[in-house]
């Protein structure tokens, strides 16, 4: 993936145009509060994605995933609950509008909606009010009534909520699974032809991640120049990984919104629990993770488990320093200072490129992508084996390896046989035999020769074959 850009060149967010290619039909989920609106979504999507608890408001950001039934395949949203008498929550935040505005927006964009009613409270004003919003939408919409177990639920269905102006409702239960094939065969009736799909052009996986409150979904909004992720100062806002796509030039880049990681989640509750979850479950899917901290604050024990996992996991890792503006006023350390001490606190991620930017007043945030190009770049290098020979080589003449025992470890020949991120296959006389500090000897090596920046390299020793004898 070649990069192609100036620094000075600003990040182009997807126009609408782009945005219908690159999506299938979307359905949006939508309701008043605690009406099960997240159970039916991973009912529908057949695993558990979005959080599911019985407390009002748990679903903040839309959460985006694709559905298949009947032969066709659409995105299914998960929102919020709609709930337009209410301005503040319960501390007098204003995350509750927020919240209601993304969810008007997520009906608004999608091409369908699943209107969810509770069957067992009954027909709430609420009901009516979401209703009133639907309706100037102009969206089809599909009535389901939600926890339609008992017969008492079910007789109510029909006569109570049909007289909100969407027909007959769908009577489902999510927790159990029925009715739902009835519910997908109306949701596909109302679909309109679905979008043509994009070209292939080699989609780059973003992950945002990083402790609660160090600024991701402000960094995203950023990025995307809209909108996009509930920003607030309160921490654990965000508690779904949430996927938005946006163009760079020619490349087409997922961006993955994270729910901040503490250091012991369990200790905050369930909702935090599964939200830690969830991050690590980004990371394991993206292809570079964005490890976001305080500038300020410094590296914490948190970053640096967040990091050790990208690691573990064979990810692209950059470091970013947020709120670099507040760090410039105290003018005591220029960037690279900066760099070592961070490379210094975390000496496992040196390879790690690090760069600093404000996300709130967006100062150097045209540093962020060309580096991200960079590590894109550099995990789908591959070494020609001729010259990787000639190198390892030359190394190992300079720096023979230990010979603990008198068993002298000895390299045939090496290669690359993958990349996305780089496999290094050392064939030698005995695995057994190379000591940790030998291979990073060898690691170190690879990556002063050729630029690995920002990407973890995979070296696997092997027993030679009786067919390959030779030394590199």
């Amino acid at each position: 993936m070649k990069a192609g850009c100036e620094c000075s060149e600003p990040v182009q967010p997807l126009e609408t145009t782009d945005r219908q290619r690159l999506r299938p039909v979307t359905v949006a989920i939508v309701g008043r509060p605690n009406v099960g609106k997240s159970a039916l979504f991973n009912r529908l999507i057949g695993r558990r994605l979005a959080i599911v608890e019985d407390t009002p408001g748990v679903t903040r950001d839309r959460l985006y995933a694709l559905c298949e039934w009947r032969g066709r395949t659409f995105s299914v949203v998960d929102t919020a609950g709609i709930d337009p008498a209410q301005d503040h929550d319960e501390n007098g935040d204003r995350i509750v509008v927020t919240t209601r505005r993304q969810a008007e927006a997520a009906a608004q964009e999608a091409d369908a909606v699943i209107f969810v009613v509770d069957a067992a409270a009954g027909r709430n004003p609420l009901d009516d009010d979401v209703a009133a919003i639907l309706r100037r939408t102009r969206r089809p919409v599909v009535l389901v009534a939600n926890k339609a177990e008992s017969p008492s639920a079910l007789a109510s269905v029909h006569g109570e909520f049909s007289r909100l102006g969407f027909g007959e409702p769908v009577a489902v239960s999510a927790i159990h699974g029925e009715g739902t094939g009835d519910l997908l065969d109306a949701v596909v009736a109302h679909l309109p032809t679905e979008l043509p799909a994009p070209a292939d052009d080699g989609e780059l996986s973003l992950a945002l991640i990083g402790r609660p409150n160090v600024g991701k979904s402000s960094l995203l909004n950023a990025v995307l120049g809209e909108e996009r992720s509930i920003v607030s100062e309160v921490p654990g806002t965000t508690r779904d990984a949430v996927d938005t796509i946006l163009r760079f030039h020619e490349h087409t880049i997922r961006l993955i919104d994270t729910a901040g990681v503490r250091k012991k989640s369990h200790a905050h509750g369930a909702i935090e629990y599964y939200a830690a979850l969830r991050s690590l479950s980004a990371i394991a899917r993206c292809d570079i993770a964005l490890l976001l901290f305080d500038t300020m604050a410094g590296i914490t024990q948190q970053e640096r488990r967040l990091a050790g996992i990208a690691l573990e996991e064979r990810k692209g890792l950059i470091l970013v320093g947020n709120k670099w503006d507040l760090a410039r006023e105290q003018g005591e350390y220029s960037q690279g200072e900066l760099a070592n001490v961070i490379h210094e606190q975390m000496p496992f991620a040196r390879f790690a490129p690090v760069t600093f930017l404000s996300a709130k007043t967006k100062r150097r945030l045209n540093s962020l992508m060309p580096v991200v190009m960079k590590v894109a770049d550099n995990l789908d290098r591959r070494i020609p084996t001729a010259k990787l020979n000639a190198i390892i080589r030359d190394a190992a003449a300079a720096h023979p390896a230990p010979a603990p025992g008198g068993k002298t470890f000895k390299i045939l020949y090496c290669s690359q046989p993958a990349s996305h991120p780089p496999l290094f296959v050392f064939h030698c006389n005995d695995p057994d035999l190379v000591q940790t500090s030998y291979k990073r000897f060898l690691e170190n090596t690879i990556r002063q020769h050729f630029d690995f920046e920002g990407v973890p390299l995979t070296l696997e020793f092997r027993k030679r074959s009786r067919d390959r004898e030779e030394a590199p």
